[in-house]
């Protein structure tokens, strides 16, 4: 199997769209495709920076020409959980024509989407690179070839993978850029390569308030890592 991760721009997509013109992102909780209607149901998670972008984000992609059917489940504060129904999109035409399948959900955010996607043979994974190229643009992130044991392993340990997932989406905006910074910069690194009074720096808040970031977003990572070793063997 080869297993490729996209940077993917979609001309076609509606949620690219938005997320181009609006603080939002997407993020897939389930995905299937109609072979017959050529239509891609989605229910998807959408964030925002506040309540109010994420209306006017939710607005904007429920009006979008290419969508079909949008229907809102729920919506909390920053966050709602929707319905989509769109028209399958040049690029994925182009990856089914070629072999591919999907291997992981997407995620979509400041005009790109992060495409997780798989094919049985290298020659078929070239050539749809190749034609993606005409009506989209992509960057390559990671290209591997997964041996059967490594996928085997994956499918085994499933549910372990899925509580770390749901760990990652636990997390606020704020709280996971404030991982992400803490962690390039050697915060938990020993001896440390980043101090509190660093971060807050960072983001020109206080001592107080970067540790309570970095605290919330501990707590809720290392849960569902809790969660996950109780599966793996």
């Amino acid at each position: 199997m080869i297993d490729l991760t996209l940077d993917m721009e979609q001309y076609d997509c509606p949620f690219i769209d938005t997320t181009d013109d609006h603080a939002v992102s997407f993020s897939t909780l389930q995905w299937e495709f109609d072979r017959h209607s050529r239509e891609l149901e989605t229910r998807m998670i959408v964030e925002g920076e506040n309540r109010s972008v994420l209306e006017s984000g939710l607005s904007a992609v429920q009006e979008h020409p290419n969508m079909r059917t949008c229907d809102l489940f729920k919506k909390r504060e920053e966050r709602a959980v929707i319905r989509t129904v769109i028209d399958e999109t040049d690029a994925m035409a182009t990856i089914r024509a070629n072999g591919g399948y999907i291997t992981g959900p997407f995620h979509i955010q400041d005009g790109s989407e992060r495409w997780d996607i798989g094919f049985d043979e290298e020659a078929d994974a070239d050539a749809a690179l190749a034609e993606l190229e005409r009506n989209n643009e992509y960057s390559l992130e990671s290209r591997q070839v997964m041996a059967f044991d490594a996928g085997g392993d994956v499918l085994e340990h499933a549910e372990a993978a899925r509580e770390l997932l749901e760990g990652c989406r636990e997390l606020s905006t704020v709280e996971r850029e404030t991982l992400r910074v803490a962690a390039e910069k050697g915060y938990f690194d020993q001896p440390r390569g980043a101090t509190l009074q660093m971060l807050a720096n960072e983001f020109d808040i206080s001592d107080t308030a970067v540790s309570k970031n970095v605290r919330r977003a501990e707590r809720k990572i290392l849960r569902r890592v809790v969660d996950a070793l109780e599966s793996v063997e």
